[in-house]
């Protein structure tokens, strides 16, 4: 699992709106940080160099997928639980740009 470094933490905090978090919650960010890295490196994309475009795509997809799971903890979900389109096609296209070297 990635390490959480303080200015992703700040960043992530930032970007899912929340404040000064307990201990447990903190950790709680860390884990769902550390599945989102897990999910985009399953799903063909590598973590790029910090600084480059492409990092701040990844971590944009990165901090949509912790604030998903932030906020829909449990297993069901009522109403429209369509994908955010913003999200599928930033995706998409790190997969499809993805460097030949990282595949």
């Amino acid at each position: 699992m990635s390490d959480l470094s303080d200015r992703q933490r700040e960043s992530l905090m930032a970007y899912c709106r929340l404040d000064d978090l307990p201990p447990e919650e903190a950790d709680l960010l860390a884990a769902l940080y550390g599945a989102a890295v897990s999910y985009m490196e399953q799903a063909g994309v590598s973590e790029p160099p910090e600084g480059t475009s492409r990092r701040a795509q990844y971590d944009l997809c990165v901090n949509a997928l912790v604030l998903d799971a932030w906020d829909i903890r449990g297993t069901e979900v009522d109403g429209n639980a369509a994908e955010n389109p913003a999200f599928r096609r930033t995706l998409n296209q790190l997969k499809l740009t993805e460097p030949e070297a990282a595949l």
